[in-house]
């Protein structure tokens, strides 16, 4: 029997499927997914955090770390679903990144793939969902082949944070730094091998950035007091201050730089193992506003309410949508009436000091603020902490410090 041929332009598929119109198909279901793509990333957010919370790892780089990955992941989920199966794309960089830091900071390889399977499923229910409210007969065909490209996934993901969980740090830099890490993780292991001693008092550094391990090893000179330092990664160093007696940050005469030297964060002080643990928690937290908002030295102290905001992200979404979205439908986008609000803020919320700061008379701050208030439907002696934070959010337009 002769064999037929397929039509020109004809590719081969299910019996009465019609390559062209299963391609326009997957481009209509992306473009609805991409339509409620915030929705998407918040609903998975929050069952990513209900498996292990990521403030549990020390380091914030983590946690800001898992936020981007699960947007790396929504965007090859989408691209897998215009492209098909046999298209899809390979794993992107960000995510076998992520497993990588993963495996370095202890979190469990089940932890790891449990979350990716939370994703995979929510994802599904909302491309079942948006599939049938297409009403398109090639829905079917839609669904078929994500299981496969989520194996491929999970298999290129286990084996990228296998093959770091086994590789051993390679030089004594490196080994040396693992055991710091290990030991921040609460293990039981034997200090004497850092030269440090945990019993005294500690004094937390973190720095990022060109010349991070220069900096700090700067501020150490002239101190009374023992360093230890590490360099976890490039372009990032931990460092403490041990003496025998509880130092003040505010005495290290650290200055904020200009140009393109590295962000310092400072812990507070802490006694003991707990204490050393801790002052770095509070460092690395405040390390992540320092960079969010490009700030050269801060020190947790000043920022610990802003630096824990900044780890939950139902709250900084939810400040972002109470307090600063209703002020954006001024013509300026709100300019004016934040910039009010900080120089309320900043005068300890005396009207006058405001008015005078910003060159207005009294009577002006007074209408801004009455107008804000109607906005928000909250008065600002009773909602002023969180407005507040808000405005220091990332991207709230605040100038950088």
């Amino acid at each position: 029997m002769r064999a037929v041929k397929a039509p020109a332009g004809h590719r081969a598929g299910r019996p009465g499927e019609d390559p062209a119109a299963l391609a326009q198909a997957r481009r209509a279901l992306r473009e609805r997914l991409e339509q409620r793509r915030g929705e998407i990333e918040r609903a998975t957010l929050d069952r990513v955090y209900g498996i292990s919370d990521p403030a549990e790892v020390s380091d914030p780089a983590y946690a800001q770390g898992l936020r981007a990955t699960v947007s790396a992941a929504l965007d090859y989920a989408l691209e897998a679903i215009e492209r098909g199966e046999e298209k899809a794309p390979p794993p992107p960089p960000a995510l076998l990144a992520q497993a990588r830091l993963a495996a370095r900071h202890g979190v469990s390889l089940d932890t790891v793939l449990r979350r990716y399977f939370a994703g995979y499923a929510l994802i599904g229910e909302f491309l079942s969902r948006e599939a049938q409210a297409g009403r398109a007969p090639e829905a079917p065909a839609l669904l078929r082949g994500r299981a496969a490209v989520f194996d491929r996934l999970i298999a290129a993901l286990s084996e990228e944070y296998e093959r770091e969980a086994q590789s051993a740090p390679a030089s004594p830099e490196q080994r040396r730094a693992e055991r710091v890490r290990r030991l921040l993780a609460g293990e039981q292991l034997d200090t004497s091998g850092l030269s440090y001693e945990f019993e005294g008092h500690h004094l937390a550094l973190v720095a990022a950035g060109p010349g991070a391990e220069s900096a700090l090893r700067e501020i150490a000179q002239g101190l009374d007091c023992r360093l230890l330092m590490v360099s976890p990664e490039e372009g990032l160093a931990w460092a403490w201050l041990g003496a025998r007696r509880a130092q003040n940050p505010s005495e290290l005469g650290i200055e904020a730089g200009e140009g393109e030297g590295p962000s310092i964060a400072i812990g507070e002080p802490g006694e003991g193992l707990s204490g050393w643990r801790l002052s770095h928690r509070q460092a690395a937290a405040a390390l992540a506003v320092a960079r969010r908002g490009g700030e050269s030295v801060v020190r947790y102290r000043d920022v610990a309410l802003l630096a824990s905001v900044l780890r939950d992200e139902l709250l900084v979404t939810s400040l972002r949508q109470i307090y600063l979205e209703p002020l954006e439908a001024e013509r300026d986008g709100g300019e004016l009436l934040r910039e009010t609000l900080r120089a309320y803020f900043a005068a300890d919320r005396n009207v006058s000091s405001a008015a005078a700061a910003l060159g207005v008379d009294r009577s002006t701050i007074a209408r801004r603020l009455r107008e804000i208030e109607a906005r928000i439907g909250c008065s600002l002696p009773t909602c002023g902490l969180e407005f507040e934070v808000a405005l220091r959010l990332p991207d709230s337009r605040a100038p950088n410090r």
